[in-house]
């Protein structure tokens, strides 16, 4: 049998694409960011783990995704409770298992699917379409055939490991996954974890960038570039969307990270550690966290230079004395 190969070219489009990225993710890596910020890191862990589930209609909101992570009681359908369960477990094994392995994907599918459906950890043996909503994109490779595709593509990537940047390999395993469609259920999850698996083993710190949530944004031309492959007869189209979305969550994520340290004072960069992303909380919490008694020496030299310079922001701006006033960071 011959070997599989994928079939894309490579465009001044990409070429430059993976520029960009290369060297912004380059400075993210300098400033260690992600290491010096757990809440960082935890945060856009949820984010990704909301938009892939959310991709998938999951109607779990971001924060009771998180309360679900954090254990807290959510009322809801206990399939979508399972799925965040079972999404924060699999993505916590990022750079604990072998991307470039079959029988690890297998593994981490029944990871991500855990009590959620029956066919979970194994290849699917039944004709299964792929779907935007109730829209029938394209009729996946008849079941049969699934094993053979599958096992063709990674080896494939272990061929091309060496000589395909990692960048645009992944976005090439990433549109064959959802094109070969080999699992019941769980696909777009999977494909999307395993593009992050395959970036983070090029850079880490693609473990700890949402890139799920950029192309939750831009679900409809996610959907988009997968039908306009699967009539091209190459995954050109999705490369350079994935490799957009890349770029897209980098500039998001400079934005977030140490670049404004160096302007910020000790103070204000204490508070900032101190708080997570989208959670509210009172002075007194902040108080608390950072181990202060002074109520003056807080607002003089945490609470307002933070609010000034628009860092958090607060829940009753028209009422900033309000007895039920709190504070975000953004």
């Amino acid at each position: 049998m011959q070997p599989y190969n994928p079939p894309f070219s490579i465009t001044n489009r990409m070429l430059s694409l993976v520029a960009e990225i290369a060297e912004k993710t380059g400075r993210i890596t300098s400033y260690r960011s992600f290491e010096a910020k757990p809440h960082l890191r935890r945060n856009n862990r949820i984010r990704s783990i909301h938009s892939s589930l959310a991709i998938e209609a999951n109607s779990l909101s971001l924060d009771e995704v998180k309360s679900v992570i954090d254990g807290k009681t959510v009322i809801g359908p206990e399939k979508e409770i399972q799925e965040v369960k079972n999404a924060y477990r699999a993505y916590e094994l990022l750079g604990g298992f072998d991307p470039y392995s079959m029988r690890d994907l297998q593994k981490l599918h029944g990871v991500m699917t855990y009590l959620t459906v029956q066919e979970s950890g194994v290849f699917r043996t039944h004709n299964e379409g792929v779907f935007n909503g109730d829209r029938c994109i394209f009729m996946a490779p008849p079941p049969e055939l699934v094993p053979e595709q599958v096992q063709a593509l990674f080896s494939w990537m272990m061929a091309a490991r060496e000589s395909v940047h990692p960048l645009i390999l992944s976005s090439v395993f990433h549109y064959e996954f959802v094109f070969i469609h080999p699992f019941s259920d769980g696909n777009g999850r999977m494909a999307r974890l395993w593009q992050t698996a395959l970036l983070s083993e090029w850079n880490p710190v693609f473990q700890y960038l949402p890139l799920e949530s950029r192309i939750y944004a831009f679900q409809e031309d996610y959907y988009a570039a997968i039908a306009a492959c699967h009539t091209a007869g190459n995954s050109d189209a999705f490369i350079e969307f994935m490799l957009d979305m890349i770029n897209r969550t980098l500039d998001w994520a400079l934005e977030q990270v140490s670049e404004r340290d160096a302007y910020l004072s000790e103070s204000v960069q204490k508070l900032l550690d101190a708080m997570e992303y989208d959670v509210p909380y009172s002075a007194a919490q902040l108080m608390l966290h950072l181990h202060l008694k002074s109520k003056d020496s807080f607002r003089k030299h945490y609470l307002l230079p933070a609010l000034e310079k628009g860092l958090i922001v607060m829940s009753i701006p028209d009422k900033p004395t309000s007895r039920n006033q709190t504070y975000m960071k953004r």
